[in-house]
């Protein structure tokens, strides 16, 4: 009997050790592979994201007549990540005297980058992918479900202008202003207040 019940317990376990592993095996079949990250001259594929700011942004309306930088990001209210939001806030001015709009994406869901957002007061769209198709599409999504940090420049042309895979969080803002001008994209024409255009004209007048 107590052989019999031995056999049993092992035959049990053997299958139970089966199941386990041929469910592994399966589910780890079904993962894809991560898509390759998009190519520097490539066309960028199109997205329409919803952000914090309660709208939808569309790559193809945005490119138009500007530059779209996305800031990709891992996680909303990691270290990192924080720093890298706070710098595109603080000195995201160097970024806006380009002819360019900027974003922050990732994968999170639209309330978690809006309370990421509320929560660093930032004053530039954040925008949700929650399906991760747009992160599959462009290669910056990793095995762990996660968007790799890194910077994606696409021009008026559609096409995939640059692409930094190196990001330092703590100069985010200054390193893509940089790039833009690496990239020779219009710097925005500085507005002449009237004050000035008065002593402008005053100028001429005596000259004349």
């Amino acid at each position: 009997m107590e052989n019999v019940f031995r056999i049993d317990f092992e035959e049990h376990i053997e299958v139970r050790l089966f199941i386990a592993l041929a469910t592994l095996f399966f589910l780890t079949a079904a993962v894809e592979e991560p898509n390759p990250l998009i190519e520097v001259g490539a066309d960028a594929p199109d997205w329409s994201l919803p952000a914090n700011d309660g709208k939808t942004y569309t790559l193809s309306e945005l490119i138009k007549d500007r530059t779209v930088v996305v800031a990709w990001y891992p996680k909303a209210f990691t270290q990192g990540c924080t720093i890298e939001c706070k710098s595109l806030k603080d000195n995201g001015h160097l970024i806006r005297e380009f002819e360019a709009d900027y974003f922050m994406a990732s994968v999170d869901t639209i309330e978690e980058v809006t309370g990421f957002a509320e929560q660093q007061e930032a004053n530039f769209p954040l925008l949700a992918d929650t399906s991760r198709q747009t992160a599959i599409e462009y290669g910056v999504l990793n095995p762990r479900g996660y968007a790799n940090r890194m910077n994606v420049y696409v021009g008026t042309n559609g096409k995939v202008l640059a692409v930094d895979k190196d990001v330092n969080p703590r100069t985010a803002a200054e390193d893509i202003a940089n790039r833009l001008a690496e990239l020779n994209v219009p710097m925005k024409a500085k507005e002449i207040k009237p004050s000035e255009s008065s002593k402008t004209d005053e100028s001429s007048s005596a000259e004349g």
